[in-house]
């Protein structure tokens, strides 16, 4: 497993902390309900960054055994964006990150459970985590540190379920109370007020803790005033017949209903008090305060309905609405009109139970009917004094967060098909190695005129198109060889403008559109070039398919996008920074819901057989990943799709197009002197060999890196070594780093189907030539030719 350095610097994003709806809903759901528990999730629900769970899926990939590390950067910058301290552990318990929370709290990145809190946290830290690791999620509540008190989460995570996810919180008493507190004093109880409620924490004594200014400008004369410390039942009086009014109004004043809302369960806690105008003087409460009651439904920002004793909505709000992707034309009569079939009973139940006079509350997991793929958190609880309301639904809009999941999984998802992918087009590179070398011997022995020459010709061609596709293989995983630039997207698109001409036909027209003040980008020209009309290619066929008369538009625009219009956006995927992108678009019949999940899986493809590869997008996708971009597909069913390129601006550098240089003549491959070929896989070597054997050479031949050294031993100093690069037993890379203690200046030739700049991280050896496989036997030997070439130059021969 890979593990991420302990020192993390992620980009502070600012959380959402509770606003209005959080207090709101504390005082709805304990006001009508009279429940604590449903009071307190209501308020802890605003609470949570949706961010921070995503985290948890995403945190599972595994490193690839050889040459990639797992990348870490958007768990991280999840994690960051939870207020919560977060940190990540993995089977041996070692630290693989954590955010800046946790480094704050507990002053740097010790490893959970071993944390400096007293011996019984640690202990009950150590049995969470060990609940964890055996039933999937274990807590740890009342853990003091530093005066404050904490709650610990921690939860099993991974693919392979070798992670556990730590999430320290404070405490619900004293995380709610201060947020309370500064709800009341700050804008929220000034809206509360300007709709009629007036709201206080008091102490168990008696005495106001917070309050909003409209209580103060009640009981006091004055908005400004400080209620903090003073005793509440000093502020009122009562009459004869029970009611209640603001001392300072006497006798004449507007009675008041009083509601207590003791939003913790602990019995020494701190309520919370509302006070609304009963203008009809009723003591239980009447019309006016109903009319309150629907008032504060259709304020709240979270989906609230209410439900009457018949199991009929009598209203809903329009966060319901949009959880429940209501029809505003056609409004459901019944809740159970909401979900699919097979959770109607569940609900009409649930309902019927509650408005029956069941206590509490209860939370379903529920289908809507227009997105049954996705469950949703429904919560129902009885309902009392709310005039005809019985029942109180709520239902969270959980569509960012669901949008958000399945961004991560798709990446998760992408990541190892991509590593699969990478080792599917290696192992594929040595056998075509192996065909296409075969075929070239082959083809010395026979003249264009040979009855076998054709044939020969056909199988070398044909191996040639399989190389091609274990190229767009190595595209999407990332590993293929690039030569970045720094350039400007116009001029790519420029570059290829005339072929996209040519391959959109005469009824597929072409609009290209420049943005002014594009920054320079630094990627691979020829690569994005093959992204471009990738992406045109597509767009044709979708425009085409869609209208195969008519024809239709194929845009590609360009343009810059700042950091804050990124953060404008609102995606959790894409970093805040400065961007170029690149847009293409079609006036196509868009792409299905179902299908723009998987667009970028290598192999998939809408095309009829054998009309397609599947390796188009994701080509562009593994292009765009691999040059530090982002890329996002939009689209709806009718209107066409747009695919969206985001690629960093490049700080620094002129900004250059490297001319398309002539290939050179072939030269004369023919050599003298011994090579040390070194190759695990037989069919390569065997190959490689009689290639080199027929150019002259004299060849010694090794299956790993330990039997070369053996080799040396009794052979003495090759003229060159050839080696692959991950072989078992010992890699080339280790014994090229032996062999050049007693040979510094040996010419070496690593030979791979990985990418060459990845094995170039990799691989801490100067004066190496790189051949990627496959490769032919012109190429091999003149491979060997230049290197043997280089050498001499540098020993001064």
């Amino acid at each position: 497993m890979a593990t991420a350095a302990p020192t993390l610097t992620p980009a502070r994003t600012t959380a959402l902390l509770v606003t209005g709806a959080g207090l709101l809903a504390a005082l709805l759901a304990l006001w009508a309900v009279g429940s604590p528990i449903v009071a307190a999730g209501f308020l802890a629900a605003a609470l949570i960054v949706a961010a921070a769970a995503a985290a948890h899926r995403l945190l599972a990939p595994k490193a690839a055994e050889q040459t990639a590390e797992t990348d870490w950067t958007l768990a991280r910058s999840l994690a960051a964006a939870s207020d919560d301290a977060v940190a990540v552990t993995d089977r041996a318990g070692r630290l693989v990150c954590a955010n800046d929370a946790f480094q704050t709290l507990f002053r740097g990145f010790p490893t959970p459970p071993s944390l400096p809190l007293p011996d019984e946290a640690v202990s009950a830290l150590g049995a969470a985590g060990r609940a964890a690791w055996r039933d999937g999620e274990g807590r740890a509540e009342r853990l003091h540190l530093d005066g404050q008190q904490l709650a610990a989460l921690v939860t099993r995570a991974g693919t392979e379920a070798d992670l556990l996810v730590w999430r320290f919180t404070a405490a619900r008493e004293q995380d709610l109370t201060g947020t309370l507190m500064e709800l009341l004093a700050g804008p929220t109880g000034a809206r509360l007020g300007r709709n009629g409620v007036m709201a206080a924490l008091i102490d168990p004594d008696g005495r106001i803790r917070a309050a909003n200014p409209v209580l103060a400008q009640r009981a006091l004369g004055s908005g400004d005033a400080d209620l903090a410390g003073r005793d509440f039942a000093h502020l009122l009086i009562t009459d004869s017949r029970g009611l209640v009014r603001f001392e300072r109004e006497g006798l004449e004043g507007t009675p008041l209903r009083i509601v207590q809302l003791p939003f913790l369960d602990a019995e020494d806690g701190p309520v919370l008090v509302a006070l609304l105008d009963d203008e009809e003087g009723a003591p239980a409460i009447g019309g006016s305060a109903a009319a309150h009651v629907r008032s504060l439904v259709s304020l709240m920002p979270f989906g609230m309905a209410l439900v009457d004793r018949d199991g009929r909505f009598l209203q809903m709000n329009d966060a319901f609405l949009r959880a429940a992707q209501v029809d505003p034309a056609a409004p459901p009569l019944y809740p159970g009109d909401l979900v699919v079939r097979e959770d109607k009973a569940a609900v009409a139940d649930a309902v019927r139970r509650f408005a029956g006079g069941a206590t509490h509350s209860a939370d379903m997991a529920v289908r809507l009917k227009r997105h049954p793929d996705e469950p949703v958190a429904l919560t129902i609880a009885g309902a009392r004094g709310l005039g005809d309301a019985a029942v109180l639904l709520s239902l969270k809009d959980n569509s960012e967060e669901a949008r958000l999941k399945r961004q991560v999984e798709q990446a998760t998802k992408m990541r190892a098909v991509g590593q699969l992918a990478g080792g599917v087009a290696h192992d594929f590179n040595n056998i075509l190695t192996a065909i296409i070398g075969h075929c070239d011997l082959m083809m010395m022995r026979h003249s264009p005129g040979d009855s076998d020459y054709d044939d020969i010709q056909q199988i070398r061609a044909n191996s040639n198109r399989a190389a091609g596709l274990t190229r767009q293989l190595l595209a999407f995983s990332r590993q293929q060889t690039l030569r970045p630039q720094v350039l400007q997207l116009p001029d790519v698109v420029s570059e290829v403008s005339n072929l996209l001409k040519r391959l959109m036909g005469e009824t597929v027209r072409l609009d290209v559109h420049h943005g002014r003040n594009l920054g320079a980008v630094r990627a691979d020209p020829g690569q994005l070039e093959q992204v471009v009309v990738n992406l045109a290619v597509n767009a044709r066929d979708a425009i085409l398919s869609h209208n195969p008369r008519g024809g239709g538009t194929l845009t590609i625009q360009t343009k810059s996008v700042s950091a804050a219009e990124v953060r404008a956006l609102g995606n959790d995927v894409l970093p805040p920074a400065d961007y170029t992108a690149l847009i293409v678009s079609d006036s196509g019949g868009g792409i299905p819901p179902d299908v723009i999940g998987k667009i970028f899986e290598p192999f998939f493809t809408t095309k009829e057989l054998g009309k397609g590869t599947g390796l188009g997008l994701s080509t562009v996708y593994g292009i765009v990943k691999q040059s530090g971009g982002w890329i996002f597909a939009d689209s709806k069913p009718g209107q066409g799709a747009t695919f969206t390129i985001y690629l960093p601006v490049h700080a620094a550098g002129p900004v250059v197009r490297a001319p398309t240089r002539p290939q050179p003549k072939p030269a004369e491959t023919w050599g003298t002197g011994t090579v040390l070929l070194v190759e695990d896989e037989d069919m390569v070597r065997a190959v490689a060999e009689r290639a080199l054997t027929r150019q002259g050479y004299s060849v010694l031949t090794a299956e790993n890196g330990e039997v070369a050294l053996d080799l040396l031993e009794t052979s003495g100093r090759p003229d060159l070594l050839i080696s692959d690069v991950v072989m078992p037993t010992m890699d080339g890379p280790t014994m090229v780093a032996k062999v050049r203690e007693r040979y510094p200046d040996l010419p070496v030739i690593f030979m791979s189907g990985y990418a060459e700049e990845q094995l170039r991280r990799s691989i801490d050896l100067d004066r190496v030539a790189f051949l990627p496989k496959p490769f032919s036997v012109q190429q091999l030997a003149g491979a060997a030719r230049d290197a043997l070439a280089r050498g001499q130059a540098a020993g001064g021969v």
